[in-house]
C-alpha cells in the first residue's frame, strides 16, 4: 500500500504543480491550434522526475516514498532520496533484448541532472537568477541507469527544444503583429491627428471668414449708411432746389398772369369800346327814319327803337365804369355781349319782318304771275299735244308707227288695273279698322308683308330660301313670326288679300326704290318675287297693277292728256311724283323708271331655283319680247324711250339673245338702223346722257355679236353659300 498511496500523492503533486493547471481545450485541432498553446510557460521536467520514473519502473525496489511538492521538500527528505538512488546499481533497459543492467557512474548522472534542473529553471522563469532556485533543486543528481529513462529525457529535451522554437517563432509572429498593429495605430493616429489639425485650420479658416464676412457686412452696412444719407441728402437738396424752382416759375408765373390780366384788361377794353361802338351803329339802323323804304309797320319800329336805347344805355353805363382807370370784368363783358347779341337779334328780327313782308309781297306777284304763267303754259301744252297727236298719227299713217299700245295690251292693262282696284276694294273694312284689334291685325300683317322684302339681299342663298319660305307661309295662311309676335292672315276674312296686295305693293316700292339706287339688288328681289308668283299667281298680277301704275311704259303705254285734266294730274298719271313741293325733277323721274324697269326685265328671265312646279313660268321672256316689239312700234318719247330701252336690253338683252338668238339681232338691227334716228329726232341737247348711252351699247353689241351677262346676276355657287 505504500506504493500505491506514493503514486496518489504523486498525481496530488502533479495536479497541485503548474503544468497541472493547463486548461485542456477539446476542439484545439479544430481551430489549427497547438495543444500546448493554452500554455502560459515554458515546458520543463521536474527535478523529481527521474525518481518517479525510477519508483514507477522498478518493483523489486519499491519503498515508501512521498514526493515532496514544487517548493516544500524538507531537509531530511532531501538526503533521504540521493541516499537511496545513489545505492542502486543498475537499472534494466526495457527497450532492448540485452538484460544485462548499464552503470553509470554518479559524476555522468549528475552532470545531467544539474542540465535538467537548469534547462527547467530557464524554461520556468528565464529572468530569474540561477541563485534564485529553491534549495530543493540542489539536491543530489539522480543516475539514469535505463536508456529508456535516457532516450526520454532526450525526447523531452527536443521536445522542449522544439517547442521553445515554436514558442520563440510564435513571440515573433506575435511581436511583428504587435509591431505592425502599433505602426497601423500609430498612422491611423497620425492620420487623425493630421484630420485633426486640418479641421482645426478649417474651424480657424471659417472663423476667419465669418469675421471677414461680418466686417464685410458691417462695412457694407456703414457704406450703405453713408450712401442713403448721401441720398437723403441729395433729395433733400433736391426738393430745395425744386421747391426753389416752383417758387420762382409761381413767380414768374405770377407776373405772367399779372401781365396776360393786364393784357386782358387791355383786350376787353378794347372789345368793350368795339362793342359799344357797333351797337350805337346798329341801333342808328333801329330808328324809325332809317326805315322808311321797309314795309315793317310803325308800332314794331318803336318798340324795336326803344329796346335798342335801353340796350345803348346799359352799355354806356359799363363803359362809364371803366373811365376811372380801371378794367372790364369779365361779367362787364358778359353783359356787354349780351346786350351787343340782343341788338342784333333786334336787328335781325326786324330784318326778317321786313324780309318776311316783302316775300309775302313778292310770293302773292309770283302766284299772280305763276297763275297766268301755268294757264299761258297749259294752253300752249294743250296745243302741243294736239299738234303732236296730229302729227304722230300723220306720221303712223304715213311710217307705220302707233301712238299708243296694241288694244289687247290695253285690255290686259285696263284687267290688271280692275283686279287690283277690287281686291283693295275687297279689304276695306282692314284697311280702315275701327276696333283696336283690327287695327293691330293690320299693322302685323303689313310688317309681316313688308319687313322679309326689305331683308332681301345678294348675302347668302340660305338667306334668300329663308325671307322665301316666310312670305309662302304668310300667303299659304300659316302662321308666321313678324316682329317678335306670331300672325296668320286667315284671322281675318280679308286678310289674304290685304297681304297679297302689299306684298306685290312693297316689290315694286323695292324696285323704284333699292334697284334705282343699286342695280345688282334687282336681282335677288326678282327671283323672289318670281317664285312668290309662280306659287301664289294672285301676288303676280297685283304687283304687275302695282308697276304698270307707277310705270305706265311697262305695258309699255303713253297715256294721252285728255281735255280738262290739270297739268299735276297727268304728270302723276305720267309717273311722276307731286305732292305740296310740287312736281320732281326729270332726273329723280327717269332714275325711278329705270328701277322698275330693271326689276320687271329680271323678273321675266328668273325662276325660283327651289320650285317643284314644271313647264314656263307665269311671266316669262316671250312677255319682253312683246314689251320690245311694242316699244320700237310706238313713237319714241324725248329722254325716257332711250332709258328705258337701254336699262331692258342691259339687264334682259342676253337671255332674249339665248332664246331668240337670230330673231334678237334682227330687231337690234333694227333698233339701230330704223328707231334710233327717231329717238335722236326728238331729244333735245340737254337730254342727250341716255341716248349716247343707248347708243354706245347697240354699236358694242353688234360690233360683238355679243351682248354680256348683266352684273349681279345670281351664280349657282350663291346657293350653295
Amino acid at each position: 500500500m505504500p506504493a500505491e498511496n506514493l503514486r496518489w500523492g504523486t498525481l496530488q503533486a502533479l495536479k497541485n504543480s503548474p503544468k497541472g493547471n493547463i486548461a485542456f481545450d477539446p476542439y484545439w485541432s479544430e481551430r489549427g491550434e497547438d495543444i500546448l498553446a493554452g500554455c502560459k510557460e515554458a515546458l520543463s521536467l521536474s527535478p523529481y522526475s527521474g525518481v518517479m520514473l525510477e519508483h514507477m519502473t522498478f518493483s523489486p525496489f519499491k519503498r515508501s516514498f512521498q514526493a515532496p511538492r514544487s517548493g516544500d521538500s524538507s531537509p531530511g527528505q532531501s538526503e533521504e532520496i540521493p541516499a537511496s538512488i545513489s545505492t542502486r546499481e543498475s537499472i534494466p533497459d526495457v527497450n532492448t533484448k540485452q538484460h544485462t543492467p548499464k552503470l553509470c557512474t554518479t559524476s555522468s548522472v549528475e552532470i545531467q541532472q544539474e542540465q535538467l534542473l537548469n534547462n527547467e529553471a530557464k524554461n520556468e522563469d528565464p529572468d530569474k537568477d540561477v541563485g534564485d532556485v529553491p534549495s530543493s533543486s540542489a539536491a543530489p543528481a539522480l543516475s539514469l541507469l535505463s536508456p529508456k529513462a535516457m532516450e526520454t529525457a532526450g525526447l523531452i529535451i527536443k521536445v522542449q527544444e522544439a517547442h521553445r522554437e515554436s514558442a520563440k517563432v510564435a513571440l515573433r509572429l506575435r511581436q511583428e503583429r504587435l509591431e505592425k498593429l502599433v505602426a497601423s495605430v500609430a498612422s491611423s493616429e497620425s492620420e487623425q491627428l493630421k484630420r485633426l489639425e486640418e479641421f482645426m485650420e478649417l474651424k480657424q479658416r471659417q472663423e476667419y471668414q465669418s469675421m471677414r464676412d461680418m466686417m464685410d457686412r458691417e462695412t457694407k452696412e456703414s457704406i450703405g449708411r453713408q450712401e442713403k444719407l448721401k441720398e437723403e441728402q441729395r433729395h433733400r437738396m433736391k426738393i430745395l432746389n425744386l421747391r426753389l424752382r416752383e417758387a420762382e416759375q409761381q413767380r414768374l408765373r405770377e407776373a405772367e398772369l399779372e401781365r396776360q390780366r393786364q393784357s386782358e384788361g387791355k383786350e376787353r377794353l378794347r372789345n368793350l369800346n368795339t362793342i359799344q361802338e357797333e351797337i350805337l351803329q346798329l341801333n342808328q339802323l333801329l330808328e324809325p327814319s332809317m326805315q322808311t323804304k321797309t314795309d315793317v309797320p310803325v308800332t314794331s319800329l318803336s318798340s324795336y327803337s326803344t329796346r335798342g336805347n335801353q340796350l345803348c344805355s346799359q352799355v354806356s353805363e359799363v363803359v362809364r365804369k371803366t373811365a376811372e382807370g380801371e378794367f372790364p370784368s369779365v361779367e362787364d363783358m358778359t353783359v356787354a355781349e349780351r346786350a351787343l347779341h340782343e341788338m342784333r337779334a333786334l336787328i335781325r328780327l326786324m330784318q326778317e319782318e321786313a324780309a318776311k313782308a316783302q316775300e309775302e309781297k313778292k310770293k302773292k306777284n309770283q302766284e299772280e304771275e305763276e297763275a297766268r304763267r301755268q294757264q299761258a303754259e297749259l294752253q300752249a301744252q294743250q296745243e302741243a299735244q294736239k299738234k303732236a297727236e296730229q302729227s304722230a298719227k300723220e306720221q303712223a299713217q304715213k311710217k307705220g308707227l302707233q301712238s299708243s299700245a296694241e288694244d289687247s295690251t290695253m285690255k290686259w292693262y285696263k284687267d290688271l288695273q280692275d283686279s287690283a282696284a277690287q281686291c283693295a276694294q275687297s279689304f276695306e273694312h282692314l284697311n280702315s279698322p275701327k276696333d283696336t284689334k283690327t287695327k293691330m291685325l293690320k299693322l302685323e300683317l303689313q310688317k309681316a308683308a313688308n319687313i322679309p322684302v326689305s331683308q332681301i339681299s345678294s348675302n347668302s342663298g340660305s338667306q334668300l330660301r329663308e325671307i322665301f319660305d316666310k312670305i309662302d307661309k304668310l300667303m299659304a295662311g300659316r302662321a308666321v313670326v313678324s316682329g317678335g309676335k306670331s300672325v296668320c292672315a286667315t284671322q281675318h276674312p280679308q286678310g289674304l288679300d290685304f297681304a297679297a296686295y302689299k306684298l306685290a305693293e312693297k316689290f315694286v316700292k323695292q324696285g323704284e326704290e333699292e334697284v334705282a339706287s343699286h342695280h345688282e339688288a334687282a336681282f335677288p328681289i326678282a327671283v323672289v318675287a318670281s317664285g312668290v308668283w309662280e306659287l301664289h299667281p294672285r301676288v303676280g298680277d297685283l304687283l304687275l297693277a302695282h308697276l304698270h301704275k307707277k310705270c305706265p311704259y311697262s305695258v309699255p303705254h303713253y297715256p294721252p292728256m285728255k281735255d280738262g285734266t290739270p297739268v299735276e294730274e297727268y304728270q302723276r298719271i305720267l309717273g311722276y311724283r307731286v305732292d305740296d313741293c310740287g312736281v320732281e325733277g326729270q332726273d329723280s323721274f327717269l332714275k325711278r323708271m329705270s328701277g322698275m324697269i330693271r326689276l320687271y326685265a329680271a323678273i321675266i328671265q328668273l325662276r325660283w331655283p327651289y320650285s317643284s312646279k314644271q313647264g314656263p313660268v307665269p311671266h316669262g321672256l316671250n312677255h319682253g319680247w312683246r314689251w320690245l316689239a311694242q316699244m320700237l312700234n310706238m313713237e319714241p318719247l324725248a329722254d325716257i324711250t332711250a332709258t328705258l330701252l337701254f336699262d331692258f336690253l342691259e339687264v334682259c338683252g342676253n337671255a332674249l339673245m339665248k332664246q331668240y338668238q337670230g330673231q334678237f339681232w334682227k330687231l337690234i338691227l333694227y333698233l339701230k338702223e330704223e328707231y334710233f334716228p327717231r329717238i335722236e329726232a326728238v331729244t333735245s341737247s340737254g337730254q342727250m346722257g341716255s341716248v349716247i348711252r343707248l347708243k354706245h351699247f347697240l354699236e358694242t353689241s353688234l360690233q360683238n355679236r355679243q351682248i354680256s351677262p348683266p352684273k349681279g346676276q345670281l351664280s349657282s355657287t350663291f346657293w350653295r353659300s
